[in-house]
Order: structure tokens, then sequence, then C-alpha cells
């Protein structure tokens, strides 16, 4: 590797005709309507003004973090960005239905009115009681004089200022062993272990956290929050196994529905017979070669098959759909965003290629037949690892009997942003045929990134500087050679433009987080007043529509219809009240935000206060988002091989495995 300063096409590619926003706003408003569904059919499952003082501490707390500058806990918090709220609907040429749909669940304003009455007399903000209208729905002011702690369902919120809200509101009844605070509590410590990607919680787990907030009879709060219907509980063990202990674990009911959803559609899948099985296939898979034969020959007699592998393993699932089409089959794949879409899009002849939001929402893909179902004889989802429970239980149930789900991606990168690790956990089931690609991604890059996958960060020649090591002493340093590089070095040395350079690093905070090197980087690149909202003409920016997906992309013009943004090949019109809440400025994102993208160029920044962010697969995901050149802005010494060989990523608790052992027959895998 080189300690030296360091034409690919953008990777931004024809979009949608339908924003990603629109199709997120239409996949959460299905998955509302499934859990309700499946509430009624199976029953219920047993087991603004000027404030000061604790007012305006908990307007800001709930500002910041629906603006994405802090994450909304850290109780079971990994190092992970900021989470946003969901925005809005952005203005666009849209069909006039679907912009009507996506506006349509506004609270009355009399409800708004006396929420606002209550807020007021308990000393917190008014400017939250839109959001707690919409939360707590009608009826919401005489919820919160009844059980003033059900404002922890608002994001953002925090225990001790839900207690002084009820302290303002009840006077000395409202005190640390209050059942009503125990089970609210609960219900926001299961909140918060989502965020982190537990579907659910050990009740011992439960119980000390709630301990640690402060309740003094931990074990009780839990059993009342059950008794009440607030949380689930579960007896998780293996059937037959005497030696295995039993597991209790405690969930909230919107991710135990998904789950158990996503197991049902996945047994469901295993146990189906494709249609289409015999000597066509074969002849398609002749005419492959290596894993791609292996793939072709394991879609053919299975309705669920698992795919893993690099960069350059995409042209095997091309090829699969390739023969698949060829055959008349109806073939469809879905990547996590639109740069992905993009790139798989190059690598097919006649299948579509869909974002897994536009498929579900069906804004992309094949549309739906009479009973529901996507119309497709074999699905392939890319970027697998990117799949949350309810994601994946919407792409399962979507599914029509018969047909093939090919889920494949790279084991090596960040999980979800949202509950569960589905595809570690089906990897682990092994209740399907596993396809490993052989195909490595080439190069230094491809070398450096594969040993990061095994606990190895070696040092690779790098001839063409492929890879570049550049030494900081301290942060300001660090801001400086970034800069340098995306404006400078790069550019000359490498021939790839700043405008075709990401900049990656661990958060969004700090002296070298993504907001100062945002801030220094638009100085250098693209200096201007921001005269709306902060952003200029020619900025590149990250628009997120809602938690989980962050689209890149870059400012065109801003008018009276709001800020005119192109995301992905598309034109996207975000109004300018929602643009403070939606928008950062994107020349520096953190590896959360770059998953399923890639770049002709990275920088990766690693301050020295980053040392405790890193683990094996932050560094695999930001190290592999580079297709030619990988600059490291290196501050944290024996750190990162530290965090290669050391600190895999941090477990989640999900029931998805134990969901699937009694539905899927012995053998199922082979």
């Amino acid at each position: 590797m080189s300690t030296e300063d360091a034409e690919p096409k953008s990777p931004d590619a024809e979009g949608a005709h339908v924003s990603e926003a629109e199709a997120e706003l239409a996949a959460q408003r299905l998955e509302r309507e499934r859990i309700e569904r499946r509430k009624a059919e199976r029953g219920p499952i047993e087991a603004g003004a000027k404030l000061s003082g604790t007012a305006a501490d908990l307007l800001a707390a709930v500002r910041a973090v629906e603006s994405g500058e802090k994450p909304a806990a850290t109780v079971f918090q990994e190092a992970r960005p900021a989470r946003r709220r969901p925005a809005p609907e952005p203005v666009r040429r849209a069909p006039a239905e679907a912009q009507g749909e996506a506006q349509g669940g506004a609270p009355a304003a009399g409800t708004v009115e006396d929420v606002r009455e209550v807020l007021v007399q308990g000393g917190a903000p008014e400017g939250l009681a839109p959001g707690v209208a919409g939360t707590l729905g009608e009826g919401a002011a005489e919820v919160l004089r009844a059980d003033p702690w059900q404002l922890l369902r608002v994001t953002g919120v925090r225990p001790e200022q839900a207690d002084g809200f009820a302290r303002a509101l009840l006077g000395a009844e409202a005190g640390p062993g209050d059942e009503r605070r125990g089970r609210a509590v609960a219900v926001w410590l299961l909140e918060q272990a989502a965020l982190a990607g537990h579907t659910v919680l050990e009740m011992a787990a439960l119980a000390d956290a709630l301990g640690r907030q402060g309740v003094p009879e931990p074990e009780g709060a839990v059993q009342n929050a059950i008794a009440e219907g607030d949380v689930l509980v579960f007896q998780d063990g293996l059937e037959g196994d005497e030696e295995q202990p039993v597991r209790v674990l405690v969930g909230l009911e919107r991710f135990a529905m998904a789950e158990e959803s996503l197991a049902d559609g996945l047994a469901r899948l295993v146990n189906s017979v494709p249609k289409q099985e015999g000597e066509e296939w074969e002849r398609a898979a002749a005419a492959a070669e290596g894993s791609a034969a292996e793939l072709i020959r394991a879609a053919a007699g299975h309705g669920l098959v698992l795919h893993t592998g690099g960069q350059a393993s995409l042209a095997e699932p091309a090829a699969l759909l390739n023969a698949a089409h060829g055959l008349g089959l109806r073939v469809w794949a879905a990547a996590h965003g639109p740069m992905g879409r993009a790139r798989f899009a190059e690598l097919v002849e006649g299948p579509g290629v869909a974002t897994v939001a536009g498929l579900l929402s069906g804004a992309e893909g094949p549309g739906r037949d009479a009973d529901g179902a996507l119309d497709v004889d074999l699905l392939v989802v890319l970027d697998a690892p990117q799949l949350d429970v309810e994601a994946a239980a919407l792409v399962t149930e979507s599914l029509p009997d018969g047909a093939r789900l090919v889920l494949a991606g790279d084991p090596g990168v960040l999980w979800s942003i949202g509950p569960g690790r589905v595809f570690a956990d089906l990897l682990a089931a092994r209740i399907c045929p596993q396809i490993a690609s052989r195909r490595p991604d080439p190069g230094p890059l491809g070398e450096l990134v594969s040993g990061i996958g095994v606990g190895e960060l070696n040092q690779v020649a790098a001839p063409g500087k492929e890879v570049v090591i550049v030494p900081v002493r301290d942060a300001g340093e660090a801001v400086h050679r970034t800069v340098q590089l995306v404006a400078d070095s790069v550019p000359r040395a490498i021939g790839v433009p700043a405008e075709e350079t990401q900049v990656i690093t661990p958060g969004h905070g700090g002296a070298v987080g993504t907001r100062a090197l945002n801030a220094a980087l638009k100085e250098r690149l693209n200096p201007g007043p921001g005269r709306f909202g902060g952003f200029d003409p020619g900025d590149r920016v990250a628009y997120s529509p809602a938690p989980g997906h962050t689209l890149p992309g870059s400012v065109v013009r801003a008018d009276s219809e709001g800020l005119h943004l192109v995301c992905g090949g598309e034109e996207i019109v975000v109004p300018r009240e929602q643009v403070e809440r939606t928008l950062r400025h994107g020349w520096a994102l953190t590896a959360h935000q770059a998953v399923g993208c890639q770049w002709p160029a990275v920088v990766v920044v690693l301050p020295g206060d980053a040392a405790q962010a890193l683990s094996r697969p932050w560094v695999y995901t930001a190290f592999s988002r580079a297709g030619r050149h990988l600059s490291v802005v290196h501050g944290v010494e024996q750190a990162l091989p530290r965090a290669v060989a050391e600190v895999p990523a941090k477990p989640r608790t999900t029931r998805l495995p134990i969901l699937l052992a009694p539905q899927v027959p012995a053998g199922a895998e082979s």
C-alpha cells in the first residue's frame, strides 16, 4: 500500500417514476394494514413558543432526534448513524391520488388543540402537540391525563423528561414506582432495543435495563406490562432438547407479528414446489460456469436459496435472472437503493430491477395478481443483509406459491438499520441451499477487503495507488487532509473527480464527523451562502425520506416549489419546510448510509476518537464501497487492526431461528 496522496461514469442511473419517499411511505402503510389484518385474524397473542427550563430541553431533545443530530437513545445502541422519523411526502410530479394518500394521516385540529392544552399544563412545549396527537390518536389528551408517561411514545422523549411532565400533572402521586411508569418505560426500552437491531430482549436484560432507569421492582414492572398487553412474552426452546435452557423473551407486538409472518412465509417457500423444473434448467446451468451454474441448479429445484459474495459476485444472480428470463419465467430483482439498482441493471439483459421499497409499494416492479401476490416466478433480492424483519416479511408474504426467492448479499457488511438479522439468521439456520460465490473481487482493493472479511488487515501491493494510507496526528489535520484528497490529490493522481469521490466517517458528531467534514468540503468545493435551508445548487446531499433509507444526490436548483434534487437519476422536490428534517450535506456519509452504494473513489476517515466505533463489519463496509481507489485518513493507530481482528458485529436477539426450526422438515437444506 502506498503512503502517498493519492473515470468511471457516475453511478447514478435512470430512476423509477415514483420517488423513494412515495415508495417507502406506501410500504409503511402496507405494513400497518398487514399487522392490523393479522391481529384481527389471529386475535390476541398470549403469552414552537418561547420556552425555558425543562420544556425547552424536551423540545430540543425531540427536534435533535427528528433532525438526526443525535440518536433516540443509547440504552442498547451500537455505533450507527442517528435515525430520523419518516419524512412527509415531498412535492413532486406524481399522481394526485398518491400525494393525497400520503398526506391523509394528519390528526384532527381539535385533537391537537386538546393535546396542546395538556402539554402546557404539564410544562411541556406546545410544539409537540401534532406529534403527540399523531402518535396517540383520537383521545390523546385524555390518554396523557390518565397516563402522562405515554409521552414516551413520542420519538426523542426520554424517561427523565416524561417524569417531569408526569410530576407537573400528577404531583406527589407521580413516583418512580408507579405501575404506569414501569409499563411505559418497558415499552420505551424495547423500542430502543429495536433501534439497536433486537426484535426481542431476554427477560433478565429488560429487567436489568428497567432497574437502571430507576424502576424499583423491575421484574414486577415487566409482569405488569405483559398482563396489560403492552408487551408479549415468549418461551423459546428446542423441542426434545432437555439440556437446552428455555429462554424467556419479551418483545413488542409489531416485531413479533413481523417475525412470525416471516417464518411462516419462509417455511411456505421452502416447502413449496417451484414451477418448471427439469432439462431446460439443466441446459441453462450447463451454459454457465462455476458458482453461477451452482446457483442456477439450486434455484431450479428450491423455493428459497441464499447466495453470498462480494461486489464481483453480482454477476452470478444476474446470470440466474438472465437464464430464467430465457426460459420464459417472470423474473425481477430488487436492490437496497437506486445506486444498487442502477449497477445491477447493467448486468441483466431482460429482467426488471427495482428497489425493495418500490417493489413492496407497487411503485416499481411487476405489479400484483388478483390475489395480491407479486406477479413473478423468480425474485432475487440483492443487499439481503439490509432486510429487517418487517421488510423481509412483506417480501415473503408477497410471493405466490411456487415462486422462487433468492436472497443475495455480502455477509460481511453491516446489518440492517431496522430490527433483526434476517440474512445472518438464515445462513445460520441452514434451512435451504447456500451458494457461496468463488468469484473474488479483483485487484488490491479486492485482496484488502477479502482479508478484512476473515479478520486480517493485510498490507497489499498497490502499484496503481489503488490503496493509499494517509497518517494524521489530530482532528484538524484529518479534516485538512480529507479535503485535500477529495479536491486535489485523488482527481490529479487517480483521475477520479471530486463529484465521484465519497467520504465515509464513523459518526455525525465530533471534530471529524459528517457535519464537520461536510462544512469543510462545501467551503472548498461549492462555497455559497446556503440561501435555501443551508443548501446551494451544486451541493451534494444525503436525502432521507424514511429511517434507514439514505439517497445520495445533489441539489439542482431551488424555487417556490422547494429544493430540487437529483437522486439516483430521479428528480425529487423537497418542500422548504421539510428541508431541515430530511436533508444533510452528502460529501461525507457514515458507513450505514453508504451501504448498497459504491463509488469510483472513497476516502475513509478514521480520527483518533473513532476507535470505540470501529468493528470488522464497519471497516469491511466502508472499505468495500470503493470501486477503483481507497484512501484511508488514519489516526487510530493500532485500533484499526485490532477492530478488524477482534471486534465482530454486536449480537442481536431475535426469534427467527427458533421459529423456523419446527416448520422446516429435516434435510430441507440439502
